[in-house]
């Protein structure tokens, strides 16, 4: 189905977002790192509180496997998102939630690939013409991409899964131009990650590798700017019911 090809696609590109966002509760830790006496495990503990306390923030990044995806999605606590989501060979998709409703925007190559091709994927193209899809969060299917537009939904649904061994100190180095220091681990799946956390100011996570079949890479950016987003006109929008049903009929 067209619903559970865009779901599936939208967590695989999560994956990252997901291992970074494996936070507590707790409020934010100190605003400056002593990477000489703090142990591994205290240095991702910050950056995972730090990060619990943002209020929004933008993810950019790619991950490698069989389908390579780019994502460049900014997110924040009220439900609000902006960005895209791209495949290569296969499309791109633009999401957008304004707190209330998630908006869903494939463009034609995505829709003629991810609904099969040929006809079907002409007439979906054609049925959308540009239009945002309204509605998805109301399909259990595609829950993935409500979670994706909500910063505190990605913590709390992802606590459990975040968990990694074998944590050691790495190094000092720069992301984006801001101090850091990494800190290694490795997950269930036996995959290195690498998260650099900021060493001056509150101790974010700034950049998470990965390495493995669907390893890559993921900075976080604009962390706590303001979100302002506005639902699309009436005429922009389709109801994802609706869509579904004609995209999918022969």
């Amino acid at each position: 189905m067209l619903s559970k090809r865009l779901a599936s696609t939208a967590a695989i590109c999560l994956l990252l977002a997901a291992g970074a966002t494996a936070c507590g509760d707790d409020k934010a830790s100190p605003a400056k790192l002593d990477t000489a006496k703090l142990s591994a495990e205290e240095i991702q503990k910050q950056a995972k509180d730090a990060l619990a306390g943002a209020t929004s923030v933008k993810v950019v990044g790619t991950i490698g496997g069989a389908e390579k995806m780019t994502l460049d999605l900014a997110v924040d606590t009220q439900g609000q998102c902006k960005g895209t989501i791209t495949m290569p060979g296969t499309g791109k998709f633009e999401l957008l939630g304004d707190g209330k409703q998630v908006y869903l925007k494939p463009d034609a190559e995505f829709l003629t690939n991810v609904a099969g091709g040929g006809a079907d994927g002409a007439k979906a193209a054609e049925l959308l013409k540009g239009r945002y899809i309204a509605g998805v969060q109301d399909d259990p299917e595609m829950k993935e991409l409500t979670t994706a537009c909500n910063l505190k939904e990605l913590t709390r649904s992802f606590v459990e899964d975040g968990k990694s061994t074998d944590l050691t100190k790495g190094s000092a180095g720069t992301v984006n131009g801001a101090k850091t220091f990494s800190v290694k681990s490795k997950n269930s799946s036996g995959d290195e990650i690498v998260l650099h956390v900021a060493t001056e100011g509150t101790p974010y996570p700034l950049r998470l590798e990965k390495t493995g079949k669907d390893g890559g890479q993921a900075d976080f950016t604009e962390i706590n700017k303001p979100l302002t987003i506005q639902a699309p006109p009436a005429d922009q929008i389709i109801d994802y019911s609706m869509f579904k049903d004609q995209a999918t009929t022969a």
